[in-house]
């Protein structure tokens, strides 16, 4: 028999993916990519840990579709900041459902934990999730790591996993999930929520900011996760990579909506809306040179496509604060 499990390469998926291999069963955990898991590409650490875990990996890429669909039209409304936690799980669960003839998979589980999270699991949004993945009937759906606070499902009803093994932890303390991994010999898993960038008030401050004046894209969710913003007078967009690893990250984004400014100095990576008007090019200009490593009142020449523009930078980089987004 096989299964098929939601894997964020958290503790607790991992420990879920543990608990229903040790009973024999086949596991393929998928890892559904909406874009917003984190600022880095963790899909190979994620491999090691299902593979400590028991299981083959895969992940889904559903970015384009999550955004047009889930994102800015959630049925349940968001959490805190811009986290459309109830239809996003749903969403992922069904299209894992969709998935199961491919694999010739019998059920579904995931490691949520009753409790542990206030807007998507309580026991009564997780009854919502079921619902918008159309398992209201089947009950495919398990959680291993709360089963015995749970109603029973379809796979322990019929014996396909065995209810008593399964597991009763509930809320957010985590020693019985350390001890597992004590127990295990895990060394490498990452704390429970991953670290959903939609949780985080500053990046839902960027989202909200960016459909204010664009329609958003999934390079958008990409620039979005690096560099300052600053919002121009004329309504362009500019981005200054903050460091090293940030410059690489932005150069890394395939986005037709901005081109580059050469700067002829050692300093950020920038980039600036293509539809910018020359006062906003003569200003982004200005902001990229104060960010490089200028000499004070020195005039230096950059470029935009084929276009010279002169520049120096602010006296102090307080005044280009005032066009942070």
């Amino acid at each position: 028999m096989t299964a098929l499990s939601l894997f964020s390469g958290g503790l607790d998926s991992m420990i879920a993916v543990k608990l229903i291999r040790d009973m024999g069963i086949d596991v393929v955990a998928l890892n559904i990519n909406i874009g917003f898991g984190g600022r880095k590409d963790v899909s190979d650490i994620m491999r090691s840990r299902a593979k400590s875990a028991g299981a083959s990996f895969r992940s889904i890429d559903v970015r384009e579709e999550y955004i047009q669909k889930i994102l800015f039209n959630p049925v349940h409304g968001y959490g805190k900041n811009f986290n459309p936690c109830i239809d996003c799980h749903g969403y992922m669960f069904r299209i894992a459902k969709e998935m199961m003839d491919e694999y010739g998979a019998s059920f579904i589980f995931t490691g949520e934990v009753l409790g542990q999270r206030p807007m998507s699991q309580r026991s009564d949004a997780l009854k919502m999730v079921s619902r918008l993945a159309n398992d209201s009937d089947e009950k495919l759906i398990v959680r291993p790591l709360s089963a015995k606070l749970m109603e029973a499902t379809t796979p322990e009803l019929n014996g396909w996993i065995d209810r008593e093994k399964l597991l009763d932890i509930s809320g957010r303390g985590r020693e019985r999930q350390l001890a597992l991994a004590s127990q295990y010999g895990w060394e490498d898993y990452e704390s429970p929520g991953g670290g959903c960038l939609l949780t985080d008030i500053n990046y839902s401050a960027r989202i909200r900011e960016h459909i204010a004046h664009d329609e958003f894209t999934v390079s958008d969710a990409d620039l979005l996760k690096f560099g300052r913003h600053f919002r121009l007078p004329d309504g362009a967009k500019l981005i200054v990579g903050r460091e090293e690893s940030d410059n690489e990250a932005l150069k890394a984004v395939n986005s037709d909506k901005f081109t580059h400014i050469a700067i002829p100095l050692i300093g950020p990576f920038v980039l600036l809306s293509n539809d910018a008007t020359k006062s906003d090019k003569e200003l982004a200009c200005k902001i990229a040179i104060t960010y490089a490593r200028n000499t004070k009142g020195e005039e230096y020449n950059l470029s935009i496509n084929d276009e010279v523009f002169v520049a120096k930078a602010f006296e102090n980089k307080t005044d280009a604060h005032k066009y942070l987004a």
